[in-house]
């Protein structure tokens, strides 16, 4: 009988497949992985804007599924896809309206003005919870003008790979929290919100759950394949799934999933639709099992990568090596460090990172740091700034005691950044797992086949007995590594 289960993990730099097999362990099942295939997210600009490649990210997708089930031929018994969030596709009977937009692309500001010139800012936070993002998918589709009319149906970026992988038409619910079209009490399309935007509800496809069986691949794709291999909706929100894969037993953490963002919150069982949680900028966005994710979007390794890029234009592998130099040479550099407001706006379009920094302390009469290793500690102490103060924040919204941060995704393998966090914060921080959204997406597969147990404290009793953890200790500048 097949057993493996593939996750395809799209983030806003890069993608993968990875593979999955729950095997038996001493305490209870266990998740084993593997690394399949990676490969390179670059956008790409036209006359027009800025787009995501998704035809690439597409054949990259069949590519790795085709290694993954050469490698283990018939055990293959699902496959799930996450993404980034916010970004979607427009089709008109079954074909594509253009190349989706990439939400860094600067039309956006328009759709900000013709949202809030409809519905104010406090209304629509009441409605759905998002802190603003001038990005949020219903400010795109306000920006997206004639060819709105034309379509008849809007899916997510997961949500179309999945249409063209089976031609199922739906919309997962943890993704579609983001888009500012769902109703954050009932988690159903706010079909009356969308209308007075002049979103047309026809385009909204039929809501699904993480867990989902959304039927196997056409023909031609498991030609390419190699068979037609069954697709399960899983937390198709990278953030949904990380979160979901957070190994803690209690409810008293706060979690940062760190990679291109840092999406820094709390888990809940209800949204917090206050007034104060929206002039804190704080969103709720839906989670695996009902839950809530109480968060604040924070720039996040951002800063690091695009510097790198700016800085040598190699490959991922050079890149990574480099700072992996770096942070050795950053954790040397001395105090006091300059911090910044890594949520600027400064920040958010690709370019010269270090040097908008420069910008951003001349503009305020500060000296800036000085040198490349300066540079990235700095990025790291404003990052964990960041990261603590909307933990304090987050907490002090929900009325919830945090004792504990848990840190996964990319970030959690920079020992420099997860241990400024825990002296910033005053707070232990547990670190790992790295692969959490792929384990969330795998585990939420597991669940759906029944290899497991339903519910979120048997998926993440599995991702205890599965990945090891490192925890830092405010002010201890030490770390203790355990199982």
């Amino acid at each position: 009988m097949p057993g493996r289960v593939a996750a395809v993990d799209l983030g806003a730099t890069s993608g993968r497949v990875i593979v999955g097999r729950i095997e038996p362990g001493e305490a209870g099942p266990e998740l084993r992985t593997q690394h399949i295939a990676r490969f390179a997210n670059d956008p790409v600009r036209t006359r027009d804007g800025l787009h995501w490649n998704l035809l690439e990210l597409y054949r990259q997708t069949l590519a790795g599924l085709a290694l993954a089930e050469r490698g283990a031929p018939g055990e293959i018994a699902s496959v799930g896809i996450d993404s980034w969030a916010v970004d979607y596709g427009l089709l008109r009977d079954g074909r594509p309206l253009g190349v989706p937009y990439h939400y860094r692309d600067a039309r956006c500001e328009a759709g900000v003005s013709a949202v809030h010139g409809r519905v104010s800012a406090a209304e629509l936070y009441a409605r759905n919870g998002l802190q603003h993002l001038p990005f949020n998918t219903i400010f795109q589709l306000a920006a997206e003008g004639d060819v709105l009319a034309s379509a008849d149906r809007l899916l997510l970026i997961p949500d179309l790979l999945a249409h063209w992988l089976t031609g199922a038409e739906v919309a997962e619910r943890t993704n579609a929290s983001t888009t500012g079209l769902l109703d954050a009490r009932t988690q159903d399309w706010d079909l009356a919100l969308a209308d007075s935007l002049g979103i047309p509800g026809r385009i909204l496809p039929p809501l699904v759950d993480p867990g989902a069986r959304l039927g196997t691949f056409s023909p031609e794709v498991a030609a390419v394949v190699g068979r037609p291999l069954e697709l399960v909706a899983v937390a198709s929100h990278d953030t949904a799934s990380a979160v979901a894969a957070i190994p803690s037993t209690g409810t008293d953490f706060a979690y940062v999933s760190c990679g291109t963002w840092g999406l820094v919150g709390l888990e809940l069982d209800a949204p917090v639709l206050s007034a104060a949680a929206r002039e804190a900028n704080f969103t709720n966005e839906g989670g695996v099992a009902g839950t809530t994710r109480f968060l604040h979007n924070v720039m996040g390794l951002w800063l690091l990568s695009e510097s790198l890029r700016h800085w040598e234009r190699g490959t991922d592998a050079q890149r990574s090596s480099r700072l992996a130099e770096l942070l050795d040479a950053a954790a040397r550099v001395p105090g006091p460090i300059p911090i910044f407001d890594v949520n600027d706006p400064i920040f958010m379009p690709p370019g010269d990172i270090p040097g908008r920094i420069d910008t951003w302390f001349s503009e305020r009469g500060e000296r800036g740091p000085d040198g490349k290793a300066a540079v990235v500690r700095s990025i790291v102490e404003s990052l964990a700034t960041a990261f603590a103060a909307a933990v304090a924040t987050g907490a002090r919204l929900a009325d919830r005691e945090v004792r504990v941060i848990h840190v996964v995704g990319g970030g959690s393998q920079n020992q420099l950044l997860c241990q400024a966090i825990a002296d910033r914060a005053g707070l232990p921080v547990v670190a790992g797992p790295v692969e959490a959204t792929a384990m969330g997406n795998m585990l939420v597969q597991a669940q759906a086949l029944g290899q497991i147990g339903q519910g979120l404290a048997e998926l993440r009793a599995v991702v205890a007995r599965s990945a090891p953890v490192t925890t830092y200790t405010p002010g201890a500048g030490r770390m203790s590594a355990r199982r």
